[in-house]
């Protein structure tokens, strides 16, 4: 069993902790934030161990690893930090906002032979494993075209200073919170990026980077991509994936973290289309218990270090392309 103290107090954090409650591989025993009184009664509640700073939580012998859900310009420092007081680190997406910082990262860990976990629960859908095991299987056929629209009103209520909506913390408006772990899938099936053309624009809400964002780009092996969040939308969730012998294509019905069925549908040529409907399953916790597994030697983790790396080398590629109004090479 790992005993995780979880550094970030915030909504999501909350729901890492009530995730894992019932985790036969991690539970989070400790926890600290910025405005730590603000949470006194819920950590009393919950049974968790409260340290008023981050620097005391990490003198905790009986803490195993770190689970970061802050802001994110400061998750360099603080994986830095942990790792130094020898914690394995799990990072809430984006892991870093520029391709520097992300490699940092990575050649810290390394250095430990540590193993950085990272948010991207959505690999964990098993339609999204039906979707990738398609994608890669010769008869999908040549990889064209992948694309997706990932759009809700979550954060939509947030206050217009709130860190999510920065130009610091969001520089790519949504793509910074919830385009990442399309462009994270775009990885897993199609490979790296080449270069890329992002847009974004300011509708209805107050947010300083934007409340629509899209993007176009190209793959390494010549295939295209297309992906666009909207922040204040009902929810939304589609991915699409085309062969030149077929395509595949994924719908949400909620948030994965309400935790409801997946429908998959497919075609191939001169052939009807085919729908699966995927059970709803608890994604972010098979993400947790896989890596806590990995960090044990138990298992191995899904997610390369290259992976890492350059799924924030192309939210840094979409900052500047929206900024500069260019095409941006990767």
């Amino acid at each position: 069993m790992i005993n995780a103290g979880l550094l970030g107090l915030g909504w999501w954090g909350k729901l890492i902790i009530d995730t894992l409650k019932d985790s036969d591989q991690i539970r989070v025993t400790s926890a600290s934030s910025r405005t730590m009184e603000k949470h006194k009664k819920y950590l009393e509640e919950e049974k968790i161990n409260a340290f008023a700073t981050y620097d005391q939580m990490l003198e905790e012998k009986n803490i195993d690893a770190i689970i970061i859900c802050t802001p994110n310009s400061q998750h360099e420092n603080q994986l830095t930090a942990a790792i130094k007081a020898k914690k394995q680190v799990f990072c809430e997406k984006p892991m870093a906002l520029s391709k520097r910082a992300a490699e940092n990262m990575i050649r810290i860990a390394d250095e430990s032979n540590f193993i950085i976990g990272i948010g991207h629960e959505r690999r964990y859908d098993p339609a999204i494993e039906k979707l990738r095991s398609i994608v890669n299987d010769r008869s999908f056929g040549e990889k064209m075209h992948i694309e997706a629209n990932w759009s809700h009103d979550i954060l939509a209520s947030l206050d217009d200073n709130n860190w999510r909506g920065s130009s610091i913390e969001a520089p790519a408006g949504g793509m910074t919170g919830t385009g990442v772990h399309m462009t994270d899938l775009f990885l897993s099936m199609f490979g790296s990026v080449e270069g890329l053309f992002a847009q974004s624009s300011n509708r209805v809400l107050s947010f300083e980077t934007g409340d629509l964002s899209t993007v176009q780009m190209k793959f390494k092996n010549g295939a295209t991509g297309q992906l666009s969040v909207i922040s204040k939308t009902p929810y939304y969730c589609r991915l699409t994936a085309f062969g030149d012998k077929m395509w595949a294509e994924l719908r949400d019905l909620k948030h994965p973290m309400f935790k409801a069925e997946t429908e998959l549908s497919f075609c191939k040529i001169g052939e009807e289309p085919t729908k699966e409907l995927f059970p709803a399953t608890d994604i972010i916790k098979s993400n947790l218990e896989e890596w806590a597994m990995a960090i044990q030697g138990k298992s191995n983790y899904r997610f390369t270090n290259q992976e890492k790396i350059e799924n924030v080398a192309i939210l840094e590629a979409m900052d500047k392309s929206i900024k500069d109004q260019k095409w941006v090479k990767i």
